[in-house]
């Protein structure tokens, strides 16, 4: 499923949209260049499992993980500055991505596996990858696909 953003005002309505829908223990891998729009998105999804929108969301490049109180707890990782998978492994990311909150990896390429790219490291199964890419100063295509072992809706989930 793909869907236009013409603008970052529709990237936080499109990521809001998507929130509403989400549950308990589901993983949403964003894929996309430095720009992409990726921590715009993110706070759309925040917003949409009910963190106030007078929160201060902001990618946790330094930190690396950020957590925010919502309907569900959202816990927001960012891999940009990770060089290799053995320091994804020493952040203990299993305790957060199996959880009963919502988990948000920003920069989630570094997850591939390395032999086989087309699997993921820490046993990653059932989550929704959402590509962006940049079209123009203020568009973006993103590509989104869920992989589940039954198929699944998402109610509240619209394209705009």
């Amino acid at each position: 499923m793909k869907k236009i953003s013409h603008s970052p005002e529709e990237t936080l309505q499109l990521g809001e949209s998507l929130g509403s829908s989400l549950g308990a223990g589901d993983i949403i891998l964003l894929f996309g260049d430095l720009g992409a729009g990726k921590t715009r998105f993110t706070q759309g999804i925040c917003y949409g499992l009910g963190l106030d929108k007078n929160s201060y969301i902001r990618s946790p490049t330094f930190t690396l993980i950020n957590e925010y109180p919502g309907r569900l707890p959202i816990h927001h990782v960012d891999l940009y500055r990770i060089d290799n998978q053995e320091e994804i492994y020493s952040l203990g990311l299993e305790e957060i991505l199996y959880n009963r909150g919502v988990t948000i990896i920003e920069w989630a390429e570094k997850l591939r596996s390395p032999r086989k790219p087309d699997n993921l490291i820490l046993n990653i199964q059932d989550r929704i990858e959402i590509n962006i890419k940049i079209i123009s100063d203020s568009q973006r295509e993103f590509t989104f696909n869920s992989f589940f072992p039954e198929p699944r809706s998402f109610l509240n989930f619209t394209l705009l």
